[in-house]
């Protein structure tokens, strides 16, 4: 079993030209949505970072490499950290007025320069005033456990080794009491001065996906910074039963980072699925 249990189209080299001279379709320019998968073990996370291999570093430079073109408001869902992977992020971007790219044609020269390590799933024409961030309604994360007592070399990049066994049981019932409105200071890293921890959790739930491979879900209209990695490791406690279920909600209220669990690592943790509530784009393809 691997990380991404959904098949994807395989890459083909682009050879074909992506820009046209015609007119732009509005002064500022063309606006473009794609939807990407990544395996972040070799980049110092999603967010660019001078001096420093990222994904969207990687992005911006093919995708500006196949427009002949720069790109401007690039923009992605969820900013990843370092060692954490990607199904369905989504990126947003406009080029520049007179440039008119074929969504086709760039997804397949993007994924030949950098597949498979990143691949573009979809690329659609955007609505007007579309934005991968702001317009998100929720995002998705996927936590993957391996519960055995011995490690598997197959999912190590993708998936967190825990050799004490762990209690289904347990683990969900410590995962419910994450659903609602709450303040998650307590599993949160200081943000900026003014910004608020405070998140909508939507769906927190495990499954076990095969023996031994568990599998925590959590969708949220946010997270915070390390917030999925920092509830995943309070829950791995609980499931071996070193803290209890009881624990968490005292947890949230105290809104003390202290209070909280260490963290889990980054390579179990895969952004999933971004939600949008917007009208169909423009060619009215789906984006995933």
């Amino acid at each position: 079993m691997t990380l991404f249990d959904a098949g994807a189209p395989a890459p083909a080299p682009a050879s074909a030209e992506l820009t046209g001279s015609a007119a732009p379709r509005e002064s500022k320019g063309v606006a473009i949505r794609l939807v990407v998968a990544y395996d972040g073990t070799d980049f110092h996370g999603f967010a660019e970072q001078p001096g420093l291999r990222t994904v969207s570093g990687v992005l911006v430079e093919a995708i500006e490499q196949a427009l002949r073109a720069p790109i401007e408001h690039f923009t992605g869902a969820g900013r990843t950290d370092a060692g954490v992977h990607a199904w369905g992020q989504v990126v947003s971007f406009r080029v520049p007025p007179g440039v008119e790219p074929d969504p086709e044609r760039l997804r397949a020269a993007v994924n030949h320069r950098l597949g498979p390590e990143v691949v573009v799933r979809a690329a659609t024409p955007a609505a007007d005033g579309f934005d991968a961030r702001r317009s998100a309604g929720w995002r998705q994360y996927r936590y993957t456990i391996v519960n055995r007592p011995e490690p598997d070399p197959f999912l190590a990049r993708h998936a967190w080794w825990v050799a004490e066994p762990l209690d289904l049981s347990l683990l969900r019932l410590g995962a419910d009491p994450f659903v609602g409105e709450h303040d998650f200071a307590a599993f949160c890293r200081k943000g900026p001065e003014g910004t608020t921890t405070v998140r909508r959790v939507l769906r927190s739930r495990w499954d076990e996906i095969d023996d031994g491979l568990l599998r925590y879900e959590i969708r949220a209209t946010a997270f915070c910074w390390q917030m999925v990695r920092s509830i995943v490791g309070m829950l791995v406690e609980i499931g071996g039963g070193r803290r209890r279920a009881g624990d968490v909600l005292a947890v949230i209220r105290s809104r003390d980072r202290a209070h909280a669990s260490r963290l889990a690592p980054p390579q179990g943790l895969c952004l999933w699925e971004v939600g949008y509530e917007d009208p169909p784009s423009p060619s009215g393809a789906s984006s995933r």
